[in-house]
């Protein structure tokens, strides 16, 4: 599994985690509502300013796991994909070049 794939399952767990979460911040409000704890709107008020606070953390979360990533994969001198592209190119110009002069060589 290359480090993109590991990153989207954690990204895809942190998703399935928030909407296990968002599922039982709902059903835990509509058992207040129920109980008479708190109304319909502060319900509702509790459960949409919690959400906010996950997704904010999560991204944030997201963001940091990404630069962490990053940073490890070039202290351990893994090559980023756009220097692989850059490297790719070389030698192909380089392959056409040697084409070419053994081509001159064959004349």
């Amino acid at each position: 599994m290359d480090s993109n794939q590991w990153l989207r399952q954690i990204v895809l767990m942190g998703i399935g985690t928030t909407s296990v979460v968002a599922e039982t911040l709902k059903e835990v409000s509509e058992q207040w509502v129920k109980d008479g704890k708190i109304n319909p709107d502060q319900a509702k008020v509790f459960v949409d300013d919690l959400m906010d606070r996950i997704k904010t953390e999560q991204g944030n979360f997201e963001g940091n796991l990404d630069r962490q990533m990053r940073n490890l994969l070039q202290d351990l001198g893994v090559p980023r994909q756009s220097e692989m592209d850059e490297l790719r190119g070389r030698i192909d110009r380089l392959e056409r070049q040697v084409r070419d002069l053994e081509g001159k060589l064959w004349r």
